[in-house]
């Protein structure tokens, strides 16, 4: 009998030898193509970063897999298609640096008016001002769990004060039903949450109001956490700043209005895409094979509502 095959979307020499017991094979579907003639064998599949059309029409086709493990923190889009009885674990810890460094850079360069500096520059044009500093303001955590921990870790020696908020509160940690009271008191509010059926569009009209004159709502989430319509509303005020990696829809298309909202930075989604990313995929995927050989319990598994 051959031994259980792993299905990889990168090079199998990044992750050295295969555990005692396993064996590899690198697949990365095509839309159209016919399946691998092994997609029966596989036991653990490692879909590519970017999970395709063509990946959702064969995992439910793989008769004999047991786990698919992602390089994604979130998984909402590969969920609906992971069958009944097979282990889903997501990319926690890959893009914890990545993120946060992205969640930092957004927060000073909107507060400090980095793109009116770039656009000024463009135009050879000398732009001075007073802008606000991230120094001595409050920063809430919305959603704190490794990236969140990963953006305060960063955070240490700007002089901030930093509140923490989770879905359930827990010792140090604020739950969500306490955000009506915490938002009014935060100068930067970053959303680090999963997007789930209790966060889909929870920065709506009332969550955008309550937040104070001059606040930055920095989004390295998912779009559809918050509601856009309401958000380009709240810009057109002016009362409130926003820089997002991530939007709903995305990409964003040419014509929308949010690409014209007032104070207002986009980047491309783009927190987990640096030098940092990989190193920690191939690491969390070889971790996960050797516990997987071994039989022992798989980190990162996916259970209620995520």
């Amino acid at each position: 009998m051959s031994e259980p095959l792993v299905w990889l979307p990168f090079d199998p020499e990044l992750l050295g030898d295969p555990p005692s017991g396993l064996r590899y094979e690198v697949v990365v579907p095509s839309e159209g193509d016919d399946p691998p003639a092994s997609i029966d064998e596989v036991v653990f599949y490692v879909p590519p970063y970017r999970f395709s059309e063509a990946d959702s029409t064969l995992v439910p086709r793989m008769s004999s897999l047991r786990v698919v493990q992602t390089m994604t923190a979130g998984v909402e889009h590969i969920r609906p298609h992971v069958p009944d009885g097979v282990t889903l674990c997501n990319g926690r810890g890959i893009h914890d640096a990545s993120t946060a460094e992205l969640a930092l850079t957004l927060m000073l360069a909107s507060l400090r008016g980095i793109p009116v500096f770039v656009r000024a520059q463009d135009a050879h044009t000398w732009v001075h001002g007073t802008r606000p500093a991230l120094a001595d303001s409050t920063v809430l955590i919305v959603g704190y769990g490794a990236i969140g921990e990963a953006v305060e870790r960063r955070l240490e020696g700007f002089e901030v004060d930093v509140v923490r908020v989770a879905r359930s509160a827990r010792a140090g940690v604020h739950g969500f039903d306490e955000l009506p009271e915490l938002l009014p008191e935060a100068d930067v509010v970053v959303l680090i949450v999963p997007l789930t059926t209790q966060t889909r569009g929870m920065v709506d009209t009332g969550f955008l109001a309550r937040l104070r004159d001059g606040a930055l709502l920095v989004n390295v989430s998912r779009g559809a956490v918050v509601d856009t319509d309401a958000l380009v509303d709240a810009l057109a005020t002016g009362r409130i700043s926003a820089a997002l990696d991530v939007t709903d829809p995305e990409p964003l298309p040419t014509e929308h209005p949010l690409w014209d909202s007032p104070n207002l930075l986009v980047s491309p989604h783009v927190g987990g895409a640096s030098s940092a990313m990989e190193p920690r995929a191939h690491r969390l995927v070889r971790e996960q094979l050797v516990r997987f050989a071994a039989g022992e319990p798989l980190v990162n598994v996916m259970e209620g509502d995520y």
